[in-house]
């Protein structure tokens, strides 16, 4: 762990020490004066926003009766059980909140969840009122609790009554009614239901890929095998990589009848709304949250995998990697598909605990398992041996890639690419500077494409007012990225216009000042603009970094005796 998420670690745990105290009222101060209680509170919420939610519920468990003397223990011990799969233990203790009169949004919604499994929709709606009455303050939980209220109140209504109560939900969720007006639709089995899943896979501003699932499950379910095969073909057409697609399309060659999402049941429908609510958190950081919906999502429908998928995307943000492995490897019994996804990113978490060479032999083992080997995964492979430095095999794989397909396939760019900056690494520079040209020719708008042909020629010492230029229509395709605004700087250093590259190399070293060459750049700079001692002082700075290679340091130490 790096001083900076220790320091921010620490901070955040006496914020949260000194919030703690604000919601004991002095009263009840004497309930919670044990020390044992005190370190079992802090030791499961810690563990709790670490995400290691067996461990923290072995110390909340120990508190029963805190829950009376403060307010928050409640919900943290809830988060705990749902988290760590407790489900049923969960369910009990939100009762036990309820007959105190203690019950909280969490409570009520896992309530409503189990009445809602168990076929108890009356129950369900109820309790998920509660859960909107008790957090009016959270619109994205608010959202939930309405629409969970609604899909469990849907026997016996019609379909107007129905959008009428979606029609109430908040303004700033359209995308989210859209999607709930499409699986209306599809409950109720109106005969525009096709049509209304087309329209929406076709919104050119937002990704509706997996719903694209959704509509061949529905035409599968319906006996429309054939038409659900050219959903999916579709689907694949416009995104080749979508994991649902990829996998329902070998189910269905192989006539596999897998219903994983039926929109006639209402608890498949919620648990959709839980996981789209999943996602939006996840994508902001709040991970303990997401995970909460997650599970709560897999207990209503326990045969999608999707779930598992985003839940272990998030222990692997958080460098939980034991718990990330354990679900890639259960997801890779479910079918060629998951599989491959999988080996996927185990890999990646063997490249991350710093052991490539275990990675790339724990790869290239699966993609020789693959039964049949497609660009995509052929493309995935070669990348993945480019990226450790597998430079010379990576070509090879590349190259197969760049047989099978045309300049018009969608991988044709970002093959020549890989191959190109392959080529480079290992020296071969006439055939690098080749694909990385045919790559730009195939796709001209290609920042990092642009930026990695451009500071090659630059280094070089060829062509530098042309990488001037490109760099410029760089910049202005990906604003604000520090590697271009790196070579920007540098390509105005080497036509000696100091002054703009100062500019340029003084804004590369705030957006990324952790880098070697981008801090030895700027030192270089500052000297040509008479910095003299500033430029010293960066040119010590990147001698002390990690990531600075020992070539580089050689060039430094010359520097810092004899100047530029």
């Amino acid at each position: 762990m790096s001083i900076f998420k220790l320091s921010f670690k620490i901070i955040g745990q006496i914020i949260f020490v000194i919030i703690f105290f604000s919601t004991l009222q002095a009263k009840n101060l004497d309930k919670f004066n044990k020390a044992s209680n005190v370190s079992n509170y802090f030791s499961g919420i810690i563990l709790l926003n670490d995400n290691q939610y067996n461990e923290s519920f072995k110390f909340l468990k120990k508190l029963n009766g805190l829950e009376e003397t403060h307010i928050n223990y409640s919900s943290k011990y809830l988060y705990s059980l749902v988290n760590s799969g407790k489900f049923n233990e969960a369910f009990n203790y939100s009762r036990t909140l309820e007959k105190l009169e203690l019950d909280s949004y969490e409570s009520n919604l896992i309530t409503g969840i189990f009445y809602l499994k168990n076929s108890k929709s009356n129950l369900a709606k109820k309790y998920f009122l509660k859960a909107k009455n008790k957090n009016s303050r959270f619109i994205l939980n608010k959202y939930i609790s309405s629409s969970l209220s609604n899909w469990s109140s849907l026997k016996g209504t019609d379909i107007n009554n129905a959008s009428l109560q979606l029609e109430k939900l908040d303004k700033r969720f359209e995308n989210l009614k859209k999607i709930q007006n499409v699986f209306l639709n599809c409950y109720y089995n109106r005969p525009n239901t096709n049509k209304l899943f087309i329209d929406l896979n076709s919104n050119n501003k937002t990704d509706f890929s997996r719903y694209s699932y959704f509509h061949a499950s529905y035409m599968a379910s319906s006996g429309k095998i054939n038409k659900a095969k050219n959903i999916v073909q579709s689907g694949l057409e416009l995104y080749p990589r979508n994991l649902l697609l990829n996998q329902y399309k070998i189910d269905l060659n192989n006539e596999k009848k897998i219903n994983t999402f039926e929109c006639k049941k209402e608890s498949h429908i919620a648990a959709e709304i839980l996981y789209i609510a999943a996602n939006a958190l996840s994508s902001q950081l709040i991970y303990p949250s997401s995970n909460f919906y997650l599970n709560l999502a897999k207990f209503l429908n326990e045969k999608f995998d999707s779930f598992d998928i985003l839940l272990a995307e998030n222990f692997y943000k958080i460098d939980n990697f034991k718990k990330a492995k354990k679900i890639y490897r259960n997801l890779s019994q479910k079918g060629e598909a998951f599989k491959w996804y999988s080996s996927k990113q185990i890999a990646r978490i063997l490249v991350r605990e710093e052991d490539s060479e275990k990675a790339v032999k724990f790869i290239s083992g699966a993609y020789e398992d693959l039964n049949v080997k497609e660009v995509y995964e052929i493309f995935d492979f070669a990348e993945f041996l480019k990226n450790n430095e597998k430079f010379e095999k990576s070509i090879i794989y590349y190259t197969d890639i760049l047989n099978l397909i045309n300049q018009n396939h969608p991988l044709y760019s970002e093959a020549t690419d890989g191959r190109g900056v392959a080529y480079e690494r290992i020296g071969e520079w006439d055939k690098a500077e080749k694909d990385l040209l045919e790559s730009l020719n195939a796709d001209p708008n290609q920042a990092y494409v642009i930026n990695y042909l451009a500071y090659s020629w630059i280094e070089k010492g060829i062509k530098i007012k042309e990488s001037l230029n490109m760099l410029e229509k760089a910049n202005k395709i990906k604003s604000n990225d520090p590697f271009i605004i790196d070579s920007l700087g540098w390509a105005l250093f080497k036509l000696e216009r100091y002054k703009e590259s100062k500019k340029q190399l003084q804004m590369a070293v705030k957006l990324m000042p952790g880098d070697p060459i981008v801090n030895d750049h700027y030192g270089d700079v500052l000297w040509k603009n008479g910095n003299e001692i500033q430029a010293r002082y960066y040119w010590n700075y990147v001698l002390n970094l990690e990531k600075t290679e020992e070539d580089q340091k050689k060039i430094i130490n010359k520097k810092l005796i004899k100047g530029l």
